[in-house]
C-alpha cells in the first residue's frame, strides 16, 4: 500500500554522507510506490518545524535519516501522535537504533521497513518546563562527568567524531571532583556524591557504552545509574567496564528505577540522545507508549 512519507535527513551524518544517503533511501521508497516528502533544511530547528507542519497536514510516517541526534528529533516530533517513525540510522552512536534491534548503517535495509516493518510502541520520558513546553528522549539522559565532557568537546571545532570526545575526556578526567546530588525517584529522595548519574529509557549511549545494560525501552520505567564518588584511578579502572555493561558489580555503581526522575546538581547541564537537554534541577518522566516505531516483524513485541 502506497503511503506518504515524510523524510528528514541529517546531512552530515554518517561522515558527511547524509546527503547522498538521504537520496538514496529517498529512491527506494519511491521505487516501493511511496509518496516522499523532503522536509530537511539548512537547520535543525528548520527541519522541525518543516516537520511539524508535515505531521499537522498529514503524512502516514516520519523517517529521519542520522544517528542518535535525529532520532531525537524523531522522538520529539512523533510522541504523544499517531504517526510512526522510521529510524534510518547511519550516525556514529546509533544507540537507539540499536537498541530496537534496528539495521545500523544499511539505509536499504532501514527504508524497507517503511513497507515492510511492523508497528512497535514504546516509551518515551518526557520534561515539561515552566511554561508548559515539553522535550522529549528516547534513549539515556546523563547528568555528570559525560555531561561535562560533552559540554567541553562541543566548544572545540575540531576533532570531529569520537575522538573530539575521547579528548574531552583526557582534558576533564584530571581536575574532575565528586557532585553533590539529589536523585529523587517517585517522590523517595536520595543525596550523595556521585561521579555521574544518568537516566535510561534504553540501555546504552555514547556509541554503545552498556550504562544502563536492563533498561527495556517499553516497560514503562526508566532505570537510574549513580556512580558514587570513586578515585580518579578507580574512575579509569571502572570506565572500560561500561562497554559490556559489567560495571554494574562495582560496590560505587547503584541502580534504581521508576516513573518520575529528579535530579539536581549545581552547574551541571544534562544531555539526552546526545544533544544538550538542560539545566538541573530537572523532572523528567516516562510516558508509556508514547511512540510507534516501525521494526523488522520478528521484533515486534517484546525485547
Amino acid at each position: 500500500m502506497s503511503k506518504r512519507i515524510g523524510l528528514v535527513v541529517n546531512p552530515t551524518s554518517g561522515k558527511n554522507r547524509g546527503m547522498s544517503l538521504g537520496l538514496e533511501v529517498a529512491q527506494r521508497m519511491r521505487a516501493a510506490g511511496h509518496e516522499v516528502l523532503d522536509l530537511s533544511d539548512e537547520t535543525y530547528a528548520a527541519a522541525r518545524d518543516r516537520a511539524l507542519g508535515a505531521i499537522a497536514q498529514g503524512i502516514d510516517v516520519l523517517a529521519v535519516v542520522g544517528g542518535d541526534g535525529m532520532a531525537h528529533l524523531g522522538i520529539n516530533l512523533a510522541a504523544e501522535t499517531k504517526v510512526p517513525l522510521a529510524l534510518i540510522a547511519a550516525g556514529t552512536g546509533n544507540d537507539i537504533a540499536r537498541g530496537l534491534g534496528l539495521p545500523v548503517h544499511d539505509p536499504v535495509r532501514a527504508a524497507d521497513l517503511v513497507t515492510t516493518g511492523v508497528p512497535r510502541v514504546i516509551d518515551a520520558v518526557c520534561s515539561t518546563d515552566e511554561h508548559g513546553g515539553t522535550r522529549w528522549f528516547g534513549g539515556v539522559l546523563g547528568a555528570g562527568f559525560d555531561s561535562v565532557v560533552n559540554e567541553r568537546a562541543n566548544t572545540w571545532p575540531w576533532p570531529k567524531g569520537q575522538m573530539r570526545y575521547n579528548l574531552a575526556i583526557l582534558r576533564e578526567l584530571p581536575t574532575f571532583r565528586a557532585i553533590p546530588y539529589a536523585v529523587t525517584v517517585d517522590g523517595v529522595r536520595h543525596e550523595m556524591r556521585a561521579m555521574l548519574v544518568a537516566v535510561g529509557n534504553g540501555p546504552s549511549y555514547g556509541g554503545g557504552m552498556q550504562v544502563l545494560p536492563d533498561a527495556r525501552m517499553d516497560d514503562g520505567l526508566v532505570d537510574v545509574l549513580v556512580l558514587h564518588e570513586i578515585s580518579t584511578l578507580e574512575f579509569l579502572k571502572v570506565f572500560p567496564k561500561v562497554f559490556k555493561g559489567a560495571h554494574v558489580g562495582h560496590p560505587a555503581v547503584e541502580i534504581l528505577r521508576g516513573r518520575e526522575v529528579t535530579l539536581e546538581a549545581a552547574g551541571i547541564i544534562a544531555y539526552a540522545d546526545g544533544e544538550r537537554f538542560g539545566p538541573l534541577p530537572l523532572t523528567v518522566q516516562v510516558v508509556p507508549g508514547a511512540v510507534t516505531v516501525l521494526t523488522p516483524s520478528t521484533l515486534a513485541v517484546g525485547r
